[in-house]
């Protein structure tokens, strides 16, 4: 997802061509060195069917604030037909189509919780179809004081609703932002994110950045690995969104069915 203008054409070749220079080490990578991981921030979205999510942990980003710099056609609103909780302990993300135009929402920890380092994961469900833009991803929290992309983005999923069996992993920093964005894709064969639940994580130490879907690592970032500021030392915080259209998904089509839900089961934050 992205905060300011972008131009994602060259975003999935660039997926394609990172996943091709290190799919040598894959096996490598899978070696991983165990973690103590111990829980210090989450939210199992328990709570009444209709109900916001809970306030001391989530805020909104409201509007739809020029197209949010990416020709974004749908206005984020905190109705409960857009964003609430379903009673069955997930929080669900509407993105709904009147007319000619679109709602949905996006909810963010910004000013509640930030955190540098540890492992960020959520289980979640997607939506799909041409246009439709889902997210799980974090800012810098000091975004507010250096702008964008000096504040570092961290994409743990985005996708193009087109496109529904493929996840991209990205970061965006001062010298390697909007199309030249360091990404990494991953596929599941024969099946779809929007179909069943599935968990996507990072895990972020101060020279790496791995990123993973259902405990497979699909990418890993270094500072080596960007040609401008490593940025990735300092607290980020989290947004789930649904956007509709941009330079990212592209616009919808008659063929793309509205409502569209994003149903997220749990968010958890490690140390």
């Amino acid at each position: 997802m992205t905060y300011f203008s972008k131009k994602y054409l060259t975003l999935t070749a660039l997926a394609c061509l990172s996943l091709s220079l290190t799919g040598c080490d894959e096996e490598a990578k899978q070696s991983l060195p165990s973690h103590s991981w111990q829980l210090v921030w989450h939210d199992e979205f328990d709570g009444t069917a209709g109900s916001l999510p809970d306030d001391t942990k989530w805020g909104f980003d409201l509007g739809n604030n020029n197209g949010w710099g990416n020709q974004e056609l749908e206005v984020y609103t905190n109705n409960p037909e857009n964003v609430s909780l379903d009673g069955n302990g997930n929080l669900v993300i509407t993105a709904i189509k009147n007319g000619n135009s679109f709602t949905s929402a996006r909810v963010k920890t910004q000013e509640k919780f930030a955190q540098a380092y540890g492992r960020f994961e959520a289980r979640l469900k997607t939506p799909y179809g041409p246009g439709v833009w889902p997210a799980f991803w974090m800012l810098g929290d000091n975004v507010g004081e250096v702008g964008w992309p000096m504040c570092g983005e961290i994409d743990i999923m985005e996708m193009r609703g087109q496109a529904p069996s493929t996840v991209l992993g990205t970061v965006h920093g001062p010298g390697y932002s909007a199309g030249n964005a360091i990404s990494g894709s991953y596929t599941l064969q024969a099946n779809r994110f929007d179909l069943d639940y599935h968990v996507f994580a990072v895990e972020w130490t101060p020279n790496q950045l791995d990123f993973f879907v259902d405990g497979y690592l699909f990418k890993r970032i270094t500072p080596q690995d960007t040609p401008g500021q490593w940025v990735y030392d300092h607290p980020f915080f989290m947004i789930l969104n649904v956007a509709v259209g941009g330079t990212f998904a592209g616009f919808p089509t008659d063929q793309t069915p509205f409502p569209q839900k994003m149903t997220i089961d749990y968010v958890r934050v490690y140390q």
